[in-house]
């Protein structure tokens, strides 16, 4: 808000302009100007490329659990940049021949590139096919074969991806194909920014990278969903609001359990066992008007009566014995 001069301010100051003593005001020093690159705007804000660091910090962490139970060994993956770079330069980034496979997100315009580090991708088909992973290759072209073998981990970094992109919205990852030329998987113009994301793979002792490179310009309907208060958790949208507690409660309410109803108990020695015949009664230790019990493995969770319900064979709970259990 400008500043209230007073009404001997004012007189003051009529009286210089009319004497034409008033003084000039010294203009500040000129600032220094800062290059600015119009073919390379900041399209990502440091705000977003936060969210989205932890958005592909979730991603990695679910690959990683996949390549641990599918390599039979101890997989890390950590993320070590997210960086807006041109398009040209990231083609001179990569090496000839490469492991690349493009691949897109359905009902949108946004295309990128899956960079395999080529020994990675050795290690992959090796161990998926029974080796160790330590085996070499003299030249670094991948054969059809290897290809084939390589989709099963290409098609699982796309089901992450959807997984990790929860957060902001359902979107369909989807592979188009396998290139091992640069040249030939032009996802966007060499003066176009793309957002590169480089993540360390560590296999045992062995260190590997891996890129993720999407086309920015077709991004922007994306970023604008990007919200801190959404995303401050890893939890997709559907879940957000509720805690982590009720999310594994809901979960855990619908996994199916064995239950079993104990009618009874006996003890039969071995003869008795091996002379009985067809229409023998085995008398139980339990009478008609006990409860019988209910329960899961070798745990008791109710007691209850039988009975019959709609003509099938149903038991009443009489009992709940998980809560005196608790007690215990």
């Amino acid at each position: 808000m400008a500043e209230i001069l007073s009404q001997q301010e004012i007189d003051a100051l009529l009286n210089n302009i009319k004497s034409g003593s008033e003084q000039k005001v010294d203009h500040e020093q000129e600032k220094e100007a800062i290059l600015f690159d119009f073919r390379l705007p900041n399209r990502i804000s440091k705000n977003q490329l936060r969210i989205l660091r932890s958005i592909f910090e979730n991603f990695a962490e679910s690959f990683s659990s996949f390549l641990v139970s599918k390599l039979q060994t101890v997989v890390n993956i950590n993320v070590n940049s997210v960086d807006q770079i041109y398009y040209s330069e990231y083609v001179l980034s990569v090496s000839n021949p490469a492991c690349l496979y493009t691949f897109e997100i359905n009902n949108t315009d946004v295309k990128g590139i899956l960079e395999l580090n080529n020994d990675l991708a050795f290690s992959f088909v090796d161990k998926l096919l029974g080796g160790n992973g330590l085996g070499s290759k003299q030249t670094k072209v991948i054969t059809p074969i290897e290809q084939r073998v390589l989709r099963v981990v290409v098609e699982r970094v796309m089901q992450d991806l959807k997984k990790a992109w929860q957060t902001v919205d359902n979107m369909d990852f989807v592979v188009e194909h396998f290139e091992p030329d640069i040249d030939f998987a032009q996802i966007t113009s060499q003066s176009e920014s793309v957002l590169l994301i480089s993540f360390e793979i560590l296999i045992g002792e062995q260190s590997y990278w891996m890129n993720i490179c999407f086309a920015t310009f077709a991004f922007d309907n994306i970023l604008a969903r990007l919200s801190n208060q959404k995303l401050a958790s890893p939890r997709a949208v559907k879940h957000y609001g509720v805690t982590a507690r009720e999310v594994l409660q809901t979960h855990i309410s619908y996994t199916a359990l064995p239950v079993q109803v104990e009618l009874g108990t006996t003890k039969l020695s071995i003869k008795e066992l091996l002379e009985m015949q067809k229409g023998d009664i085995i008398r139980l230790e339990t009478k008609i008007s006990d409860d019988q019990k209910i329960r899961t493995k070798e745990r008791i969770l109710f007691l209850g009566r039988m009975g019959v319900v709609n003509n099938h064979k149903a038991i009443k709970v009489t009992k709940k014995i998980i809560e005196q259990q608790k007690s215990l």
